[in-house]
Formats: C-alpha cells, structure tokens, sequence
C-alpha cells in the first residue's frame, strides 16, 4: 500500500476561512456565471431567466439579475446571491460554498484555525467528501503506483482502449484485492469507521468485522454536478466475472449520495451539453468513456439504474433536446420503450439510437471513428413517440387484439405530452404509421386528458382546502408579529430601494432649502414616535443600514445580498426585486409590494407607516386593557391611582388610532 500525506485534507476540515478572503469571494462571483454552470438562461431585457433548479417547474419562473448580482425564484420563493445558490443548490455548508467559488475563480484560499466549537460544528456531510476525495486519490495512487495496480486494473482500461486523457479527466482507478487495505489505510490515516460505513467505502458487521466494499475493482467515481466525489462504481475483474450476477457494485444511499438524482459524467458533459445544446444518454460508466473518447463529450449515463424524473430534470436544466442510446439486441428494444412516457412527460425532446445487433455504446465507439459515429447518430436517431410505433406495430403484425392494445398504447405516451401542437403533430404521424383514421386517435387521446384534468382538478381542490386558512389571512385575523414583520419588510424595501433618493424639499422666505431624502424622512418618523423594530431579521437589516449611513456612506444593494449572514441576504432579496423585473400577470397573481413609481412615493411611505404605527397603537391598547383587568380583579385598594392612569393612557391612545385609521381610511381591531 502506498502511503500518503493527509496532513492537508485533515487539516483543512478543522480551519475556517479569513474574513478578507471571504470577502472578495463575494464581491467575485457572478451570479450569472454561477447559476448558468447549473441552469439554462435566456436573456430576458437587463435580466435572464430560467426553470428553477430548486422545485419542478415547466414555466420558467427562475430570474437571474447581473446588475444586483442576485437571483429569484417567483415560484417557491428562494432568492439569493453566489454562495446561497451554491449552498442550496449542492447541499453544501457554507465553508464549502465558498471553497468552490474560490476554486471557481482561482481565489487563494486564506484560512485560520477553528476554536473547539467550530471544530465541533463541522458537519458529517462535509467530512464524508473529504473522504471520498481521499479515496478517489489512493484508488488513483494504487493503479499507478503499485504492480497489482498496474497489472489488473490499469491494463483493463487500455486493453478496452482508454487513453490516458479520459483516465486522467474521469479520474479512474482501483482498489486493491487485499480484504481490509483501504479501510486500514483510511484508518490509519486520521478517518473516522463512521464515516467509513456512511459513505458505503467499508461494510461493517454486526460483530464489528470492517472491511473493504470495492475490494480488486476497478473503480468509477461519480461526480456531482460541482465536481465533487459522491460516490463510486467498481467493477470486478479476472475470472472473478465468470458466474457473478453483479459485475458492478455502486456506492450505497447516502447523505451524499442519491442514485435516482445523480447521472455519470455529468460533470464532464455539462457545458458541452449546453453548448450543444443536447444531451446522449447511455447506460453505463464505459458507453459514457468511450462516447467521451471519440468525441461525443455531451454523454451522461444512469448509473446502470432505471431512468428517473430527478434524473430527467437534471438533464432538462441544460437541454431540452436528448437522444437515448440503446443496444441492439432485444433487451435493449424494450429497455427504450421504459420511461417514455416519463421522458415526454418532462417536455423534453427525445430521440432513439438503436445501435446494430450486437453493439453496445462502448463497443461501437470503440469501433468507429468520431466523424463515423457523428454520421450513424444523424441518420438513425429516431423520435421516440414514432420509433415504438413502429415497434410495436411489428410486433402485432395482423393480429387486430395486438393492434387494439398498440393504439391504447401509443394513445397513453400522446396523452402525457403537454404541448397541444406536439400532440396534433404525433397523431398525425401515428395514424399514418397505423392506418387507422386520426379521428380516432383523437377520441381516445380526449379521453385520457379529461380523466387526467379531472384528477388534476381533485388534486387542486385538495390542495386549495389545506391552503385556505393561509390565502383568508387578512390584517384582521393577522397576529400584530406578523402585520409589523410585513410593515417593517416594506420600510426596508422603500429604504434600500429608494432611501437616497430626495422626497421632497423644505423652503422658508430668506432661508437656504433643504432636501429631505427618504431615508431621513422614515428615520425622523420612527424615532419621533420612539418606534423599534420587532422582528429580529427586520432589525438586524435596519441596524446595519444605519451604521453604513452613519459612516457617511451609501448603503447600496451589495451591502445586504452579499452579506454573510445568509438570512440577511436572502431577505433582502425578496426586498429589491421590483415590479418591472417580471411580467404584469405575475405580480397580479403574487400580490406584491406595489413599487412607488406607479404611485406617490410619499403617499406609499405615509400608508406604509400610518399602518405600521396602527398595528402598534393597538398593541399598546391592548396590554392596557390586560393590565386593566387584572388591577380590577385585584382587592389592593392602592389601585385605583394606576387605574386612572391607565384609562387616560387608554383614551389618549384610542384618539391617536382613530385618527390614523381616518387617514387610512379604514378600521382596524
């Protein structure tokens, strides 16, 4: 066994980074740069927009905006700058967010040691691909370093015909036959056993027996989108492949790992696939090297498992447009025809490859060169839909009960595209393919779409019961927290929007005028009525605000989205997105803050503030009314003096509500 300094990979898990580092990460990274590694965007006027990476979305709700360098998905809300999305996006803690956008921009990264707090609060997730890092490195070291390395599981990748390139660029290698060496040599080296078995590197018995689980593999690991190591494949080799069922062993689930969401490769293949705007999608790890050797860099494979909706939409952020490759044998016939429905489901655009008899991916590539695999793939790619229409109908032949179940077939896979012109189109072209009049196909296309509307629509209603106490919250059944959560959410809005800007301006005879901004006008009315801030993000932002204008700066819009506190952040977000940013029927549906260019500005900070001070005038009248009835249910005869006070604080109150509400022009309880 090779041996290696870990000292680096250790250590680092147990430093944090420096502030001056951190900061000019954030000033960096482009959010447009960032979301576009993961996210196809069109340039909408100053904006881009896309599908949200975050939830399951056909219209694209997902805006990207260069200029306030942040991002904001109208649909399920989450908004942010870089390292927020890097941290939902991938799962990642903070300190790995960052670390992957230093790398991304090739800033130094500066540490300093963690106290034994931080130490403590490093997460399992974190410490899991450190391992796997780790691991990917030895299984790299052992096939170039050692002779079994050398002699089993480098010659098996240049007796299949892998150059050193695609080696090196999908960082292949293997695990040495002995039971327990990697799993003694991780130990040895400073990693924990439960990382060990979280990861699925080692399986432990209920004894305490641990040992290897890629024990004489060669080994495959996989990627996540970011490049990092979530999970390996190995394959057994020499004549241990002669009766075993299982030729591929993969990683378990795990808190990084998810098979159904991950595809190999696609770390490789996805800017490739963006640029051509196309995706080929193979089975398993050697199609994908092959593919990837000749030329054919846009291919992903589905880990040897049956395709999935997580799999499919994590193609669909890159491309619409995919071709599926399948062997030419009869198992890889039908293998085409599972998850077509799925497939048009997504609204992807899907195509076939049937490769000879006898061929897989690997073995054609293999066997042709990059410009005769480019020409066999332009002329035998085949859409889906028509591809197991013919299909099928060669397989029923005259037999009319096969034909009969071919149409509710092909019926079934039309019913489930979304867009109606697809649909026109592909009955069409299976009605002719059939010989059967497209009227019927029509019928019974109708029918499958009614049946799916009308459990769409039993859905919905479900839905809409659950959500109904929520959608009938009104300022009066609001609790008095969340109506000031809203009207301070507003003032910061109108602060960091518009908070330089000159509302009006005071003029005597013989004196100088002077301009009162925004900012100043909103200060002067919350300090004259000696009015705090109550929810603590809302006060947070404030404070910070202050303390920049305090400092005779302008607090700009870099000042909260690119704050390192992440909530910070992501609220102001939500604050700076203004109504032009999106269409006229999307604010009509969501209700937002109404922007001051489409009304008086004073007017909107007069409303927003006239309310704000209700909500709190009420909240004072009702701690009086409380204090009242417990000074009234009291024997001490001293009270009397307090109750007066109270009443007149009381009545004094009441006055000052009603006459905001007169200028409100509305009553609240």
């Amino acid at each position: 066994m090779p041996t290696t300094n870990i000292t680096t990979i250790i250590f680092l898990t147990f430093r944090m980074i420096e502030r001056e580092t951190v900061d000019k990460i954030f000033e960096t990274a482009n959010i447009l740069e960032v979301a576009s590694d993961f996210v196809s965007l069109k340039k909408r006027g100053t904006n881009y927009i896309g599908c949200c990476p975050f939830h399951n979305e056909k219209t694209p709700s997902f805006y990207v905006s260069p200029t306030k360098n942040i991002y904001k998905c109208f649909g399920c809300g989450k908004g942010g700058n870089s390292v927020n999305f890097v941290m939902e996006h991938e799962q990642m803690s903070y300190t790995e967010a960052l670390k992957y956008l230093a790398n991304k921009y090739h800033i130094e990264i500066k540490e300093k040691e963690f106290t034994p707090e931080e130490q403590e609060a490093q997460n399992d997730r974190e410490s899991m691909l450190v391992l796997n890092e780790f691991a990917k490195n030895t299984f790299t070291r052992n096939m170039t370093e050692t002779d079994e390395g050398r002699a089993i599981g480098y010659k098996y990748f240049k007796e299949r015909g892998f150059n050193e390139e695609t080696i090196k660029t999908y960082e292949l290698g293997y695990s040495l036959s002995e039971r327990k060496a990697f799993t003694e040599f991780a130990l040895n080296s400073g990693y924990k056993q439960k990382y060990l078995v979280s990861t699925g590197l080692s399986i432990q018995h209920d004894d305490g027996y641990i040992f290897d689980r890629f024990s004489n593999r060669v080994m495959f690991p996989i990627h996540s989108l970011t490049g990092k190591v979530i999970g390996f494949g190995g394959r057994v080799l020499d004549a241990r492949t002669k009766g075993v069922n299982v030729k591929y062993m993969n990683s378990p689930q795990s808190e990084i790992y998810d098979k159904s969401r991950s595809l190999y490769g696609i770390f490789q293949a996805k800017s490739t696939i963006v640029r051509n705007d196309k995706c080929f999608l193979v089975e398993g790890y050697t199609d994908v090297l092959s593919m990837h050797q000749s030329g054919i860099t846009n291919v992903v494979a589905s880990n040897g498992t049956a395709l999935t909706i997580e799999q499919i939409r994590l193609i669909r952020k890159f491309t619409t447009n995919i071709t599926v490759l399948y062997d030419g044998d009869a198992a890889g016939i039908h293998a085409a025809l599972r998850g077509i429905d799925m497939i048009l489901a997504e609204e992807m655009n899907v195509k076939v490859l049937l490769l000879p008899d006898g061929e897989d991916p690997d073995s054609f590539a293999r066997n042709h060169s990059a410009s005769e695999l480019e020409d066999f793939i332009a002329k035998n790619e085949t859409d889906f839909l028509l591809f197991k229409t013919r299909l099928l109908l060669n397989d029923a032949g005259n037999d009319p009960v096969k034909k009969s179940n071919l149409i509710g077939d092909i019926v079934t896979s039309i019913a489930v595209v979304p867009d109606s012109i697809k649909r026109e189109l592909y009955a069409k072209e299976c009605a002719e393919l059939m010989g059967i009049d497209e009227r019927l196909l029509h019928i019974e296309i109708n029918k499958r779409l009614s049946k799916k509307r009308e459990q769409w629509y039993d859905a919905a209603q479900r839905e809409l019961q659950k959500a109904q106490p929520a959608q009938l919250i009104t300022d009066k059944s609001m609790s008095a927290s969340n109506r000031c959560r809203e009207y301070e959410s507003e003032l910061l809005s109108i602060l960091i929007n518009y908070g330089n800007d000159v509302l009006f301006t005071l003029a005597k005879d013989d004196e100088p005028s002077v301009d009162v901004t925004v900012e100043q006008y909103i200060e002067k009315e919350l300090t004259d009525s000696d009015i705090e801030f109550q929810t603590p993000i809302c006060q947070r932002m404030l404070k910070l605000y202050t303390s920049v204008c305090g400092k005779g700066q302008k607090p700009g819009l870099t000042t909260f989205t690119l704050s390192t506190d992440s909530e910070m952040s992501k609220f102001a977000v939500d604050l700076l997105v203004p109504k032009n940013e999106v269409s006229d029927d999307f604010w009509k549906r969501h209700n937002p803050y109404i922007a001051p260019e489409d009304r008086d500005l004073k007017e909107v900070i007069d409303n927003v503030i006239y309310g704000y001070k209700a909500v709190i005038v009420q909240q004072s009248l009702n701690k009086l009314q409380k204090t009242m009835k417990e000074l009234q249910n009291s024997t001490d005869s001293d009270n009397e003096l307090e109750l007066d006070k109270i009443m007149k604080e009381s009545v004094v109150l009441t006055k000052y509500k009603n006459r905001l509400n007169k200028y409100l022009n509305r009553v609240l309880v």
